[in-house]
């Protein structure tokens, strides 16, 4: 007998959501014996659209979906939730500056850090996806001390998903034979697509793939500029494919790990093996345990070339950080600026 997970879902009338929760509630999240519980959270002016979706969940009549709650105070929605799944977020307006942006988020993200600290279940994971992720997630973990740091992350799965396509592509195999592919860093435009310990049907890459200047130029500006090449296309960013990237997403931290490839998702830096400064969210590449813990796959070689794109990155977070510093509780915090 399967005890009913609850899940919470922000952002709930987006178009992200939309894409996601009659995934979840047909149960290709967490299988097909797994009831759940939706809680749904959304700001006021969007509260008609989201009942308009709880409409059409309820006309679906998913046997899993056991009761579905709706709300725009997070310390009722996260009441003794398993999982939340942060994804609204302010959008970046014409004109607005990035670090513009973290301001408007930060106030969102400290309010439902706060929350989660308040009334969720002490085991609760939590999975940010809207944007800036990284300080989003990191702002959410600093104002929920009574969790444990290792059960807050950040979504660098659609960046990995982009990046085994198109290698995929470029050789001509399938995704799933595309292994251990890293991303390292913050989810923008810094991210760093490390492909050089992929393995292609169980090859190593510059086994199958000799042209180096693709690998370090073609690909990995793509993958860098994917989210704002497909703003440009279809005039509004990742819908679809950031909710698969989501399942994927929470499915790496949360199913069985007997025979997983790797996986890369933004986790607190604490004690890292990496020499990452710590209080920061930065993706790593990892791997769950048997007992279903994660763990950072350490004593990986950096190139010249993936060393130099790692300290930009991870300058981009530290000045994040410092732009939300009054933000963190976190006494004598000494930031390093590189």
């Amino acid at each position: 007998m399967y005890e009913v997970k609850r899940i919470a879902v922000t952002g709930a009338a987006g178009q992200i959501a939309y894409q996601l929760l009659f995934r979840i509630a047909s149960g290709e999240l967490f299988g097909p014996h797994q009831p759940v519980s939706l809680h749904l959270l959304d700001i006021e002016p969007c509260f008609e659209s989201m009942r308009g979706v709880v409409m059409e969940l309820e006309d679906c009549s998913y046997p899993l979906l056991k009761n579905i709650e709706v709300g725009i105070d997070p310390f009722i929605v996260f009441s003794e939730i398993d999982i939340a799944i942060l994804i609204g977020s302010a959008p970046r307006m014409p004109g607005m500056e990035r670090k513009d942006l973290i301001y408007k988020n930060a106030e969102i993200f400290v309010q439902q850090g706060m929350a989660l600290n308040e009334v969720a279940k002490r085991e609760v994971k939590v999975f940010v996806i809207g944007n800036p992720c990284n300080t989003n997630c990191l702002i959410t973990m600093n104002h929920a001390p009574n969790i444990s740091r290792k059960q807050f992350y950040a979504m660098t799965r659609l960046d990995l998903n982009r990046a085994k396509y198109f290698l995929a592509k470029k050789v001509g195999v399938t995704v799933n034979e595309i292994s251990q592919m890293i991303i390292w860093g913050n989810h923008s435009s810094t991210q760093v697509p490390d492909f050089e310990h992929v393995q292609i049907s169980g090859k190593p890459i510059a086994d199958i793939i000799t042209d180096k200047n693709w690998l370090q130029e073609e690909f990995v500006a793509c993958i860098q500029q994917r989210g704002a090449a497909i703003i440009k296309a279809r005039g509004k960013s990742s819908a679809a494919s950031a909710a698969k990237a989501t399942l994927d997403f929470v499915q790496d931290l949360c199913l069985n790990p007997t025979h997983r490839d790797w996986f890369s998702t933004g986790i607190c830096s604490d004690y890292n093996p990496y020499g990452i400064e710590e209080n920061l969210v930065f993706s790593f590449p990892c791997i769950l345990n048997q007992s279903g813990t994660w763990e950072i796959i350490d004593n990986l070689s950096w190139s010249p070339f993936i060393e130099k794109k790692i300290a930009i990155t991870r300058k981009e977070l530290l000045e994040e950080r410092d732009l939300v510093r009054n933000l963190l509780k976190v006494k004598h915090l000494s930031l390093i600026h590189i």
